[in-house]
């Protein structure tokens, strides 16, 4: 027994195990944490304390959470001392041994050897030597490996190293830390981004850290600007990480933790800052993207400084591979090269976000600016009940006109390219879209838009890629717009702009005829081209939109739906339509106001860059000269133009044939065709209103149809909107549905003609509907005529005598009408009874209330004089106007009479 306690004795202490591992992170002057290699996953960890010495400790913050709890700063040299380990250590592979673990907390002492044995540099005896830590002294025979450390500690000292340094500033060798940042945007300002050097101190996720700025030692919290990784999610009182939340933690962790970096601060995220940081290889944030480890992220991305293309690129090679967060990535449907790549030139400015581009002769497309949004809709103002006002976007939007404008200046007549992004489905009722980046130049159009504050950029879910291909620099213009309060962005009140709708407004359009005519040529931008000769002009001077007739000529017309329901479209209708677009629309161009007609539509002249409009639709075959140009100072151009566009039979003229020399001969005969019909309305000039006897009980059908329709699926009322020339049915005071057609639309009230009666009434809008479309196709059944060879006296007393005794002999009766002249489109008529046994006019005549008119056709030779004679025998009888004597002799003008 004796004997084998003595070979115990004698036998050496058992040699430490030897572990190797690669160091992650240096805690103090005294504490390593190591890991082990990557197996599947983050490797385990180690923390391991360096045995035998003490370290100064490092500053630490206040905890928040912790009642009491105050900030503490370094002890001398502690920031030297972890800063000399960690330069040595970070990074390396070192072999290590743990001679002792506290029970307890399971702390480790031990040594570390940099290297793959022990034989390697002993990193305690190292750090002993700079004079940064304290060596232990205690135990009854201290240990070679402590004599030894004891020994180097004497040189450090006898050396004045370190903390043994005879300086007497030496005490006062610590850092000062900023902890908290008290304006972190004037503090990102005040850097201008550029590059600061700072060290990692921790890793909270892949895509945030806490750094160290050098050498002024502010502690920030810094999130990687336009990227995202999975995060860690609290839950109860454990972190949940997301999938790949830990692979992209040590990702970054294995890169960064206390690294050398460069920061690049670049914006503030409520107490945090955003920011790149550039590895001494690159820039992290890519690294990231590249492994699938992150995404992109918009609201972010709008600060990168640095280029958000590799980021980008970087993401889309991840998503081809499939790599991690894209495992189940469906790639977008690509587009077509041939349809990708496009240019042509502006006509049409469409709001803020589209335009109509000609691509070839005949082609015109429509393309949407991606990933553009244009000014909406506000709340709705100027104190009116929002089912009551006609809002018009392009005026009444705030900013929608500048965007407009900005558009339309910058690009309209101009050659522009295009690069098809996506295109949009059809949904919602809306049609499919186009959307693209255009570039005029080197401009992205797009991207001025929104950097002026006249559009916001559509914001999409992370994993939606149909959106612009520059869809970053959109997100940095519209953060610069931001910052500079620009357009939508700005805190003042939006521009508001009151123009005066004068279309289908014959009143105003008198009221501003003086002041148009009066300024010879007025600037005008045009805003939309109804056909070859009728277009929409704003007139800026006098803020008010008109609709403006081309003066001295006649277009063909295009297709349009009327009260007799629709008409086709004349030859080159729809050339003559396209050629004023492409030389007009939405172009600043000048205007020469003549004359304006009974529906408020202005009358004039069009230049368009010294280009008489007029003229070049006649020159090139478009339209014909009207007669009312020879009254014009512009005839004589416009008979050359004419003639030159016969000659050469183009367009309108190409089957015209000169006309041969034939001797007209004069009608001597009156011809009578007869047909029945109903008069329903008379009016004050010996004219009125009839229905067609032949065309009754199609008429009936349709109106027994339209009150069975409209009692089935009564109208809401209030929910049909009146505007002037429309159709729709309007209740009359029988309680009954009738076609009608809107000529005036006031305040409190509506002015209706009734298209089938001849009749007209100011009715209340809430008495009028929408006219079902199948309704329209049946032409209006109210004709309007007037008595032929008849004419009313001047006296006003004498003219209501008249008219009273047309309306009781005609109204709601039936007749036999004869169409013996016209003027014009208007029919001067003879009326008889079905007996043919009188001639309404001939009886009016006879009893003295009307005149005989003396016109000297041949063909009405007869019949003149039979009205004279019953005229004579009036005069005779002296009859109601002849009471007092002929009127129609110079001595009668007393009795009213001027003709």
């Amino acid at each position: 027994m004796v004997h084998t306690q003595l070979n115990m004795a004698n036998q050496a202490p058992p040699k430490p195990v030897v572990h190797r591992g690669i160091v992650k992170q240096i805690l103090s002057g005294d504490a390593v944490i190591i890991r082990g290699v990557p197996k599947g996953g983050p490797p385990p960890e180690k923390q391991i304390c360096l045995s035998n010495v003490v370290a100064p400790k490092l500053a630490r913050r206040a905890n928040p959470n912790i009642e009491h709890s105050v900030e503490t700063p370094d002890e001398p040299y502690a920031w030297e001392a972890r800063e000399f380990l960690r330069k040595k250590l970070i990074g390396k592979d070192v072999a290590f041994t743990v001679e002792y673990v506290v029970p307890g907390s399971g702390r480790a002492y031990g040594c570390i050897f940099l290297g793959k044995d022990t034989l390697a540099e002993n990193v305690t005896e190292s750090i002993v030597a700079e004079g940064l830590v304290e060596v232990r002294r205690g135990g009854i025979k201290p240990s070679d490996d402590q004599m030894k450390l004891i020994d180097l500690e004497e040189l450090a000292k006898s050396a004045g190293k370190g903390k043994w340094s005879k300086d007497p500033e030496n005490g006062r060798i610590v850092r000062k830390i900023t902890w908290n940042v008290e304006n972190p945007r004037n503090f990102v300002d005040s850097f201008h981004h550029k590059p600061i050097d700072a060290i990692i101190e921790h890793v909270r996720d892949g895509c945030t850290v806490r750094a160290f700025l050098l050498p002024s030692f502010h502690h920030v919290t810094v999130m990687l600007s336009g990227i995202k990784c999975p995060m860690f999610k609290r839950e109860e009182d454990k972190e949940v990480p997301e999938q790949f939340a830990d692979e992209a933690k040590y990702f970054t962790e294995s890169r960064l933790l206390q690294r050398d970096v460069k920061i690049i601060l670049e914006g503030v995220s409520n107490t945090n800052f955003l920011g790149t940081i550039q590895h001494p290889r690159g820039n992290i944030a890519e690294f990231l993207l590249t492994e699938g480890l992150a995404r992109c992220v918009d609201w972010s991305m709008g600060v990168v400084t640095t280029g958000t293309e590799k980021l980008r690129s970087a993401e889309k090679a991840a998503k081809e591979k499939k790599l991690k967060l894209w495992k189940d990535y469906l790639a977008a449907p690509t587009i077509d090269i041939t349809e990708k790549n496009l240019s042509g030139k502006v006509v049409e400015v469409v709001n803020a976000d589209a335009l109509v581009i000609k691509i070839n002769p005949g082609d015109f497309r429509r393309i949407n600016l991606a990933s553009i949004r244009p000014p909406r809709l506000g709340p709705f103002g100027d104190d009116q009940p929002k089912n009551e006002r006609r809002i018009r976007p392009l005026y009444d939007i705030p900013y929608m006109f500048e965007a407009r404008e900005f558009l339309r200046r910058k690009l309209i007549g101009k050659k522009v390219s295009v690069t098809v992004d996506y295109i949009k489905p059809a949904s919602d009722g809306y049609p499919e879209k186009t959307c693209a980046t255009v570039y005029v130049g080197d401009i992205n159009v797009g991207e001025a838009l929104v950097s002026k504050g006249l559009a916001t950029v559509v914001r999409y879910r992370q994993d939606d890629d149909q959106r612009s291909s520059h869809y970053d620099d959109l997100l940095a213009a519209e953060q610069r717009a931001t910052k500079n309060s620009k357009g939508l962005h700005s805190k003042k009140p939006p521009p508001i702009h009151r123009v005066a709708d004068l279309s289908g407004e014959p009143a105003k359009s008198k009221q501003f005829l003086p002041f148009l005519q009066r300024a010879g040529r007025s600037e005008a931008i045009v805003e939309f081209v109804a056909s070859g000769s009728r277009l929409r002009l704003y007139i800026p001077k006098e803020t008010c939109l008109i609709t403006f007739l081309l003066a001295g000529i006649s277009c063909p017309r295009s297709a349009r739906t009327g009260p007799g329901g629709p008409s086709a479209s004349e030859p080159y209708a729809e050339e003559a339509l396209q050629f004023t677009k492409e030389m007009c629309l939405q172009r600043e161009v000048e205007v020469e106001v003549e004359a304006l007609d009974k529906g408020g539509n202005f009358i004039g002249w069009l230049f368009v860059d010294g280009v008489h409009l007029s003229i070049s639709l006649v020159e090139n075959g478009l339209s014909r000269m009207h007669p009312t140009a020879e009254r014009s100072n512009y005839y004589r151009e416009l008979q050359v133009a004419e003639e030159k566009a016969k000659s050469a039979s183009l367009k309108v003229w190409e089957h015209y044939e000169e006309p041969k020399n034939v001797s007209t001969v004069e009608e001597t005969e009156r011809k009578t065709n007869f047909k029945r019909v109903f008069v329903t309305e008379v009016g004050k000039e010996l004219d009125f209103y009839a229905q067609h006897a032949e065309s009754g009980p199609q008429l009936e059908q349709l109106m027994e149809q339209l009150r069975s329709e409209l009692e089935a699926t009564p109208p809401l009322p209030g929910a049909f909107t009146p505007r002037s020339g429309d159709l729709c049915a309007a209740k009359f005071v029988d309680d009954q549905w009738y076609r009608a057609k809107i000529e005036k639309v006031s305040a409190d009230s509506v002015t209706v003609y009734y298209i089938d009666y001849g009749n007209r009434e100011d009715t209340a809008a809430v008495k009028l509907a929408t006219l079902p479309p199948a309704f329209h196709t049946l032409a209006p059944q109210a004709h309007h005529y007037i008595l032929a060879c008849a004419l009313l006296p001047e006296d006003e007393e004498f003219r209501q005598d008249a008219v009273a005794a047309f309306r009781r002999d005609t109204l709601n009766n039936q007749f036999l009408l004869n169409t013996e002249y016209r003027n014009g489109s208007i029919e001067y008529v003879t009326i008889q009874t079905q007996e043919k046994q009188g001639d309404v006019a001939a009886g009016l005549i006879a009893d003295g209330l009307v005149l005989a008119e003396r016109r000297r056709e041949r063909k009405l030779a007869k019949l003149v004089v039979d009205y004279s004679k019953a005229q004579e025998a009036a005069k005779k009888n002296r009859l109601n106007i002849w009471r007092y004597g002929d009127i129609t002799e110079d001595d009668a003008r007393e009795f009213g009479y001027s003709g």
